[in-house]
């Protein structure tokens, strides 16, 4: 890393108040989210879907165990997503140490956090709602009936925990550098999300062709993701907004726009 890197930390960033951040990056994504949600779970599209890519297998879950769904993208992919997760250790310990690299340290914690958060929302939610797999359901060649995200569950059926998408969730987590990119190299930002966004529905898709998810599934875990990623950079960096030009310095301040 440069010598000069602190000196590049320039821009102070352009206020916006606290509303215009949550409307911008919280409210619409709700609404969208809420649309999508009585589309999928309400009207049927969950299980229309599910339907295509049952009778797309043969009328069975045939790729459930197979090399690439089974073992490259759950497997694989979660072990990927734990690696980035040291690796992000291994940098913020190094800030630490690294006078040159301190300008670092606070958004390398704040994705570290975001990451960690927004995994550990979805498998704290997974543990409550108790809504069964696909697989398990009896539309599916499994032996419980279907349980809606809002009905009482009975005592007989035994516990559940496929709602949100675990899997998912350990990509979409990392829409969090869409925000640690907006402190480091703005310019980054959409590029950055984009990848955690086509990473967290490859796994997504994956689980679905498995069996293993709905869409409404991922929908929800991205969303989880998207929020704890939100408030915790409103918490950490303000609510801030992007620069008119890319900046060459190593850190910048910004905001969705």
């Amino acid at each position: 890393m440069p010598q000069s890197t602190p000196a590049h930390i320039l821009t102070a960033p352009l206020p916006r108040t606290r509303l215009d951040f949550v409307s911008r990056t919280l409210l619409i994504p709700a609404i969208v989210l809420a649309v999508a949600s009585i589309t999928l779970m309400a009207g049927g599209g969950d299980q229309w879907l599910a339907d295509q890519l049952y009778r797309w297998q043969g009328s069975q879950w045939a790729l459930r165990d197979a090399w690439w769904t089974s073992h490259l993208l759950h497997k694989g992919g979660r072990n990927l997503s734990t690696l980035a997760a040291l690796l992000v250790i291994l940098g913020l310990i190094r800030s630490c140490l690294d006078a040159r690299l301190r300008p670092l340290r606070k958004p390398l914690l704040y994705l570290l956090l975001a990451v960690a958060l927004s995994t550990g929302v979805v498998s704290l939610l997974k543990s409550w709602t108790h809504m069964d797999c696909p697989w398990d359901l009896e539309h599916y060649g499994g032996l419980r009936p279907f349980i809606g995200l809002l009905q009482a569950r009975p005592i007989s059926l035994g516990h559940a925990a496929c709602f949100p998408a675990g899997h998912a969730s350990a990509g979409y987590a990392w829409v969090a550098l869409y925000f640690f990119m907006l402190q480091v190299r703005p310019q980054w930002r959409w590029p950055a999300l984009i990848a955690a966004l086509a990473i967290g529905a490859a796994f997504g898709f994956a689980q679905q062709l498995r069996g293993a998810h709905f869409l409404s599934h991922d929908l929800w875990s991205l969303a989880i993701s998207w929020t704890v990623a939100a408030l915790l950079s409103l918490w950490m960096f303000g609510p801030i907004t992007a620069p008119a030009a890319p900046s060459s310095g190593l850190l910048n301040n910004g905001e969705i726009a």
